[in-house]
Parts: structure tokens; sequence; C-alpha cells
């Protein structure tokens, strides 16, 4: 049913910090201090809970690259990545229909 799909959506997307964090991996792959300085004041123990949920419902990977040292970057997957213009539409719509 859409409305229980919408539903969905909306609670997952409505977390705090997930969009954002969607939004700023579409520049490309970061690692976990790049995206802390992009998504001003949220705190470590949040972006990691955040950035596994991402990884668990696979719109964010998780890419380890052996060392030394070992570096960890996150990146979008094809499922994230087609979020994207739907976030893009809600950016547009929120600057245009609600108060800043």
């Amino acid at each position: 049913m859409c409305d229980a799909a919408l539903k969905r959506a909306f609670t997952f997307l409505g977390k705090r910090w997930n969009g954002i964090i969607l939004a700023t991996l579409q520049a490309g792959p970061a690692g976990f201090t790049e995206l802390r300085r992009a998504v001003s004041g949220i705190s470590d123990s949040v972006l990691a809970d955040r950035l596994a949920e991402l990884v668990a419902v696979g719109l964010v990977q998780r890419v380890v690259t052996e060392g030394p040292p070992v570096s960890v970057h996150y990146n979008l997957t094809e499922r994230g990545r087609a979020l994207l213009p739907t976030l893009e539409e809600l950016t547009t719509w929120a600057e245009a229909n609600l108060p800043v």
C-alpha cells in the first residue's frame, strides 16, 4: 500500500542526519572524518549509527582499503544514487514552501 511505503520512507529519511549524509555523499566517496566535518553538529557516535543504518538498508557502501594504513570510506550504492533526485526535489520544494 502506498501509505505504508510513504510512512516507511519518511520514518527512515526523517531520522535526523540521514538525508544530509546521503546528500553529502552525492559529491563522491568520503571518510568518516570528512563526513563529520561536512555534517555540522553531528556527534561521532550518531554519525557511526547513521552510517551503519544506511549501510544496512543498502543505500551506502562501506569500503575498507587495506593499508598500510588501512582506510575506510563510504559511498552511495546504486540504490542510494537512485534516491538523490527525490532528495533534490524535496529540497527545492522546501526552499519554496517552508519558512527558514
